[in-house]
């Protein structure tokens, strides 16, 4: 049986099928259209994934979309009614697109899969396809949910249980009460886009010192359950077109930042605080549902789940013995939870004894045979290594010499997360590596932290975490080890002035508050990512690398050979390795070398 979930028309459209009950693909429509976070119909990941499994339109059992219009459009009449007439603005450049196109999905997923699809359409509540994302692939075979984002049809926040093949969801908290708007807000207040600046946001927090704490619990009321409520004054979401009013901007004593202006101690100050907020009420939500549902173990999703600060403390400070967060926790993970929720709670199929989720590789790939008649039609420069051992023995030993590599093996990644097959690689021992690939490569703010991968078998070594801690989605922040920082580390430097500090023998991935953003690997489901790791540590004794995703700013993860040469050569990226080819920058024809002007005026600004 085969059943396609789809997510669209809001942010990260995206796709998934599942085939008899296993994931046989996934992916952004982002990845093949090139606009980032596109909200279109997922036509090319549709198309794409049906390609990946062999089958057709007509061969589809089910459709699934990921929520319910008829109860948003609901939400948003009321709201819009509520506030009348301050929302006619609003309403009257919502309505056109809700008559035109959120209205008829049917009609529009008949266009999209070109009215070859025959069968029933089954539409999920949105946090009920953030639920099925987070339980049914995870490895527990019972645990309590939590999904917390901006807002589905009403709900923003719930919490209930998985057991077997089955979610049930229990609590919510509604519309306008909204932690995911929340921090949305103070996104749009530090100058940031909202829907895609957030974790701008999060990184910029330990450059400043939570002072701001006491006036934004003037904004929002926390109670010890975890449950809280807005002060609507201060708020412009609900009838406006910008997140907050100039009550917001008086209550915190300046205006909000322009995009692109400086960043001054005051915004960072802004960012720690509502940073702490965010993080006391994800662990008092935590502490609630552990109560709540006597479960030992617990599966987050919903766009506030990518807040991997807030979920590590809720591994370390919860009540939890374990945390799993589905990698693709947006909305373009609730593609894949509807259709899973079709397979497990509708048609009552068991699960799977393990996880499906691997290491999250579900997305295109592509032969060394392609990428070799691609590189040979631009007359690229390339050797091919004969085996994956001497790959990882070259490759290391670049690594090493602090060259910068574009890595790009298999299939790629589902979620916004670069987990080693679209991937940019460094030293993490080296002092200049974090400015180089901000500055150099990415084209990107400089105080914005890379993450290191691991070996698993290695991480208590270097992070606060247990051994063999489990994190291959980078989904967790863990403080570096005391033994891994050096003395000195605290020197009295404010603001961006931060970054030059060399706070421990991994500097590059050592952020300005001692912590990073983990990943793991192993050998089972990172097959040569975990290689060349390994590799490396045997060559230089660090089992410790950069992993950032292969793109530059405003530009989606590169998805094929194509894109991967030509952002290779873009930047200042000195090595790209494509399966098994590998490419140096200054072995290449320089016709192929693009204005570096034009090739980053393709992507506007994130």
């Amino acid at each position: 049986m085969n059943i396609l979930g789809i997510s669209a028309f809001y942010h990260d459209s995206a796709a998934a099928l599942i085939v008899n009950g296993k994931i046989a693909a996934a992916a952004q429509e982002e990845r093949f259209s090139r606009i980032k976070h596109d909200a279109a119909f997922p036509a090319q990941a549709v198309d794409y994934c049906l390609k990946e499994a062999g089958i057709t339109a007509e061969q589809i059992d089910f459709v699934a979309f990921y929520e319910k219009p008829l109860l948003k459009f609901d939400r948003l009449l009321e709201t819009y009614l509520s506030f009348a007439p301050a929302g006619f603005r609003s309403f009257k450049m919502a309505l056109p697109i809700w008559l035109k196109q959120k209205l008829y999905l049917r009609r529009e997923m008949n266009r999209g899969l070109k009215g070859k699809y025959k069968g029933r359409y089954v539409f999920t509540e949105h946090h009920e396809s953030h639920a099925a994302s987070a339980f049914f692939p995870s490895p527990f075979k019972e645990a309590a949910i939590l999904t917390v984002d901006g807002v589905g049809e009403w709900a923003t926040t719930t919490y209930g249980i998985g057991k077997g093949n089955k979610v049930d969801l229990h609590e919510e908290i509604r519309f306008p009460n909204s932690l995911g708007l929340l921090y949305s807000a103070f996104t749009y207040y530090c100058g940031f886009k909202v829907n895609s600046g957030e974790y701008k946001l999060m990184g910029l927090a330990p450059y400043g010192e939570p002072v701001h704490v006491d006036k934004i619990r003037e904004l929002v009321d926390v109670r010890e359950d975890g449950s809280f409520r807005l002060d609507l004054k201060y708020f412009n979401f609900c009838q406006g077109l910008t997140m907050t009013n100039p009550a917001f901007d008086a209550l915190l004593g300046q205006p909000h930042r322009e995009a692109e202006a400086e960043l001054t101690t005051f915004y960072m100050d802004v960012a720690a605080s509502i940073q702490a907020v965010t993080e006391e009420i994800m662990l008092k939500l935590g502490r609630h549902v552990h109560v709540q549902t006597g479960q030992k173990k617990l599966c987050l999703a919903g766009g506030v789940a990518l807040n991997c600060v807030a979920n590590g403390r809720l591994l370390r400070e919860g009540p939890f013995d374990d945390i799993w967060i589905q990698p693709a926790a947006g909305d373009a993970g609730g593609a894949l939870g509807a259709a899973q929720f079709v397979w497990h709670q509708l048609l009552d199929n068991p699960r799977s004894e393990t996880s499906q989720q691997g290491a999250s590789y579900f997305g295109p790939n592509f032969s060394d045979a392609e990428v070799t008649s691609f590189l040979d039609s631009q007359e690229a420069a390339y050797k091919t290594a004969p085996d994956d051992a001497t790959l990882c023995k070259e490759v290391a030993s670049l690594i090493a010499d602090e060259q910068v590599i574009g890595w790009f093996q298999g299939r790629m990644e589902f979620g916004p997360r670069a987990l080693g097959a679209r991937s940019i690689l460094g030293d993490a021992r080296s002092e200049s590596m974090q400015k180089t690939m901000n500055l150099k490569i990415k084209f990107r703010e400089s105080f914005r932290p890379f993450a290191p991968v691991i070996l698993r078998e290695r991480v208590a070594d270097y992070f606060q975490m247990r051994p063999d801690e489990d994190s291959p989605y980078m989904l967790l922040v863990a403080p570096v080890n005391e033994d891994k920082l050096l003395p000195g580390r605290n020197p009295n430097s404010k603001g961006l002035d931060q970054i030059h500090a060399k706070r421990s023998i991994i500097p590059a991935v050592t952020h300005v508050d001692h912590t990073a953003r983990v990943q793991t690997t192993d050998k089972e489901r990172h097959g040569l990512y975990h290689q060349l790791i390994e590799t490396f540590e045997a060559q230089t004794g660090s089992p410790v690398l950069i992993n950032t995703s292969f793109n530059v700013r405003g530009e989606p993860i590169v998805c094929t050979p194509e894109e991967a040469y030509h952002c290779f050569m873009g930047t200042d990226m000195d090595v790209l390795v494509l399966g098994h080819l590998i490419l140096k920058k200054a072995d290449q024809p320089s016709k192929n070398l693009p204005a570096r002007e034009d090739y980053l005026a393709q992507f506007p600004l994130d």
